[in-house]
């Protein structure tokens, strides 16, 4: 778990630059996207799948693109659950979610 400071600290490096929210969401995509240690194994419904890629989906949404077998589902990245241990990078993910609560 990343204490409040930690997650305040990770959304100022990645939003230093910006202007908006749309800005933002593309600054914490990148963020994402350059550290989370690509693919990891992790459960969706109880079902062991592969996150092999951060993508957006239509509503401009971070998503993780999970595989099983030739399956492929794009889940949004905050409903995402990681596993235990999590992935070098699981960081952003949660500097994501922070962000999109508000920062509450």
């Amino acid at each position: 778990m990343l204490t409040r400071k930690r997650l305040e600290a990770l959304l100022e490096e990645a939003l230093v630059d910006c202007y908006n929210e749309v800005e933002e969401v593309g600054a914490l995509y990148t963020m994402i996207d350059d550290n989370l240690a690509l693919p990891f194994r992790t459960k969706v419904l109880g079902l062991e799948v592969d996150v092999v890629k951060v993508d957006f989906n239509d509503a401009g949404e971070i998503v993780a693109l999970c595989r099983r077998g030739a399956s492929r589902q794009r889940v949004p990245i905050v409903d995402l659950p990681l596993p235990d241990p999590p992935p070098q990078g699981w960081e952003w993910i949660e500097a994501y979610r922070y962000w999109g609560r508000g920062r509450t």
